[in-house]
């Protein structure tokens, strides 16, 4: 098929990610990057299963939602044809990464694309205040369910068209400072390190593994009423983004569903920022 030929076809392919299947962290909030993620996927035609860990959000100081809602709310924006399926799994969990790729597989069949937006909030601090436990129990859900969950979501990819996988890092590449979140930051920053490693063995089997910074995104911890840091900390991280205004979740959401999609194919091994110029 020549060039052009492969340009019309995709002219004509309104729902670009129709007959695939997204496997997607996080999601347990509607005004979470995952759920920005979903949505867009699902209005570019793919079949999702959700993973949300309700207890972590109802401890944090934004809350958590009812997941009925959040489901509800994606279900709406799926194309026809397409499924969708769900479960709380507690990543946290040595075998909480094997039991996300078997559950989605049982529930939708083959997985075209893995997103680990998930993340643990909390619990952290300072070098002075690190301990062996806040150092582990970030690792445990950040970095460890991400590359023991991407290797099992390579497993049962059979090589076909379309395999990708996004994770998450944190602004630190970009010389951000995060000194009051050694752990979170340290468990991020083992994704983006490793990314290109990895990618080169993913794409030997048709899987392209990407990593997005996402940068400050206002899921609610940067509202004055829900924050988990003070107003003034607030009002200086505002004040270094050049366009005056937060990430919204839609930000990086962009960027992912491009990823995904096969506009996104050539791009392997990287680590980029969606961050407004944040620095």
């Amino acid at each position: 098929m020549t060039p052009e030929h492969r340009n019309a076809e995709h002219a004509l392919t309104p729902l670009p990610l129709a007959g695939r299947t997204a496997v997607i962290t996080g999601v347990s909030r509607r005004q979470g990057i995952g759920f920005a993620v979903a949505s867009r996927l699902a209005r570019m035609g793919a079949s999702l299963f959700l993973a949300h860990y309700s207890p972590h959000d109802a401890d944090q100081p934004w809350g958590a939602d009812s997941i009925d809602d959040v489901v509800g709310g994606l279900r709406d924006c799926l194309a026809d044809g397409a499924q969708l399926a769900h479960a709380s799994i507690d990543l946290a969990d040595a075998g909480g990464a094997g039991q996300l790729i078997r559950d989605a597989a049982a529930a939708l069949g083959h997985l075209d694309i893995l997103i680990c937006n998930h993340a643990r909030s909390g619990g952290d601090g300072p070098l002075e205040d690190m301990t062996a436990g806040k150092l582990d129990a970030h690792w445990r859900v950040n970095a460890r369910s991400t590359i023991l969950a991407t290797r099992d979501f390579a497993l049962q990819h059979d090589g076909r068209p379309g395999g990708r996988v996004v994770w998450m890092t944190s602004g630190q590449i970009n010389g951000g400072i995060m000194e009051d979140e050694i752990a979170y930051a340290t468990s991020k920053a083992a994704l983006a390190g490793i990314t290109p490693s990895v990618a080169a063995d993913l794409v030997r089997r048709g899987i392209a593994l990407n990593t997005v910074n996402p940068g400050p995104v206002n899921t609610g911890y940067l509202d004055v009423d829900t924050a988990d840091r003070p107003p003034e900390v607030l009002a200086e991280v505002l004040s270094r983004f050049p366009g005056g205004r937060f990430g919204e979740p839609d930000d990086p959401a962009r960027l992912i569903a491009w990823l995904v999609s096969d506009e996104g194919r050539w791009i392997v091994g990287q680590v980029l920022s969606s961050d407004g110029g944040f620095r």
